[in-house]
């Protein structure tokens, strides 16, 4: 069994053959999708996916690049939207992008503050967005988790060895996406090979990121098995025992209804 952790079924092109994508994810194995909300306005499409197949799970959230656009969006708020239904498990993405910085910083920081509080009382699982920011993500993430714990993942972990270790200080889940198979991925590849596997998600970031072999396609969620055969060959785990080990980690982290 694999779970895909993170992808987006309401973009495209999979929202148009969403039956077909979720076949083919199903006969390879993958159990189990979250697909994942980056702003308020398409959040009534993710409930309907939830209805209509029982295998997707959701969240609410507002991604860094689109926190200008939801300044609106309080804690209360985010709490709301989660109630819609019995299979969010999880809130955001959000998080932290000083890289592109579509939103400002200071909206950006803001927006990640009140997922994180929405997250402290709704006892559901943070799921962080981080690029070109690890020290303001870092500090952030300490600060809140001193104050009430909650639990987290870093989705699609690109970061330093250093950055990955300080964040498994504080109890945080990373989730692996198609980059760490890029050739240009060593040190990457290196940190996922020594952070422990109880801690380890595996993802598909799809419509982005396919991973090697099928780098440059458009990535869907049965693209994962390449990704999860990567990271047991590099850790020396067998493929299946791999796949159960990322399984129970993201049931641990999220509570599937």
């Amino acid at each position: 069994m694999i779970i895909d952790s993170h992808c987006h079924l309401t973009y495209e092109p999979m929202f148009s053959s969403l039956d077909e994508t979720i076949k083919r994810a199903n006969n390879d194995g993958v159990k189990y999708l979250l697909t994942i909300s980056t702003e308020d306005q398409s959040f009534d499409k993710i409930l309907k996916i939830l209805e209509k197949y029982s295998c997707v799970y959701g969240s609410y959230g507002i991604h860094p690049h689109e926190a200008k656009k939801h300044k609106q969006i309080k804690s209360d708020n985010i709490i709301e939207k989660i109630k819609k239904n019995k299979k969010i498990i999880g809130i955001g993405e959000t998080g932290l992008d000083f890289f592109y910085k579509h939103s400002d910083e200071k909206d950006q920081i803001e927006c990640f503050y009140e997922h994180i509080d929405a997250s402290q009382k709704s006892n559901l699982p943070l799921i962080v967005h981080t690029r070109s920011a690890e020290k303001e993500t870092l500090n952030i993430l300490k600060k809140a988790f001193k104050e009430r714990e909650f639990k987290f993942l870093i989705h699609c972990f690109t970061g330093t060895k250093e950055f990955a270790f300080k964040l498994l200080d504080i109890g945080a889940y990373m989730s692996a996406s198609g980059i760490v198979t890029f050739k240009k991925s060593h040190e990457l590849a290196e940190t996922f090979r020594k952070i422990p596997s109880n801690r380890i998600l595996v993802e598909t970031d799809s419509p982005y990121l396919s991973p090697v072999p099928l780098r440059g396609k458009s990535n869907e969620p049965s693209h994962i098995i390449h990704t999860v055969r990567f990271l047991s060959e590099i850790k020396g785990i067998p493929f299946e025992k791999f796949s159960k080990t990322t399984s129970e980690n993201f049931l641990n982290l999220f509570k599937l209804v």
